[in-house]
């Protein structure tokens, strides 16, 4: 994801908000964005719902689900 910066800035946001501490994951973002962990995906698969939200793309809305 290193070629859209906005989208990873949004995933690292949404991981250390959702992923606060050791209770949920002991990985940062940038190891669990390098061995593609699930919390990593889940983060990812978020900032791209939110972004197809904030662009109004309502057909990318349904398909990323």
């Amino acid at each position: 994801m290193w070629h859209d910066v906005a989208l990873r800035d949004a995933a690292r946001a949404i991981y250390e908000s959702v992923y606060l501490g050791d209770d949920w994951t002991t990985v940062p973002f940038d190891e669990a964005e390098r061995f593609g962990t699930i919390h990593y995906r889940n983060a990812v698969d978020a900032a791209q719902r939110a972004q197809a939200c904030l662009n109004g793309d309502a057909t990318l809305q349904f398909v990323l689900i």
